[in-house]
């Protein structure tokens, strides 16, 4: 069964509540992130949202675990839409989701449930930017991941000529360590976090220097 996602209001002034689900990953604006969900606090969210076709938030643990008491998630994070959703296993619900606005929280409190509410800011998302063609490898290595791959690694559109869905997807992809995806997930610049993944590549011999 399907929903389609639904934005926010576009940059309220005001912070917005959202439920926040921390997660030992990263997700990126225009990413895809498969969710098992089987806690009763999240079934109860991904309920909420459903009924009332809103994002809930997705951020990196920076201390605790994912199962069981609240952990303490990082302050910036991403807006996660579902798109998808099942039921195959009794008690565990399957979600497909789909990257949207960065946010930064503003202030959290823990229910009695243990699920984490968010007054949060929504960063505006950056603003287009070409890709210098010093930094075109990049394009020539997402190319051949999604010619190599037979289902979708990428949500469509895919954006080739956009740094910042190019930059999002190759931190995605590419074997960095989750605090360093963090610290790309909040750098406000496109161009910049190209450069810098454009660094690793060369460094680790994936693309010629």
């Amino acid at each position: 069964m399907s929903e389609a996602p639904d934005a926010m209001d576009a940059m309220p002034e005001q912070p917005v509540e959202i439920p926040i689900f921390p997660l030992n990953t990263v997700l990126f604006p225009g990413g895809l992130l498969p969710l098992r969900v089987f806690e009763a606090r999240y079934m109860d969210m991904t309920g909420e949202c459903m009924r009332e076709k809103k994002p809930f938030g997705v951020c990196l643990i920076r201390s605790g675990r994912e199962v069981g008491e609240a952990a303490v998630p990082e302050d910036v994070g991403c807006l996660a839409h579902i798109t998808d959703w099942d039921m195959q296993e009794l008690g565990v619900l399957s979600l497909r989701t789909l990257g949207g606005q960065r946010f930064r929280i503003r202030d959290r409190n823990v229910g009695a449930q243990g699920l984490i509410r968010a007054r949060v800011d929504l960063i505006a998302p950056e603003a287009a930017a070409d890709i210098p063609e010093e930094y075109s490898a990049c394009i020539r290595l997402l190319e051949l991941v999604i010619a190599d791959k037979s289902a979708a690694v990428f949500a469509e559109p895919h954006r080739l000529a956009d740094a910042s869905w190019v930059g999002y997807r190759l931190t995605e992809i590419l074997p960095v360590p989750l605090a360093a995806k963090q610290r790309l997930l909040e750098l406000g610049d496109s161009l910049t976090r190209l450069q810098i993944l454009h660094r690793f590549l060369e460094q680790r011999g994936l693309i010629a220097s």
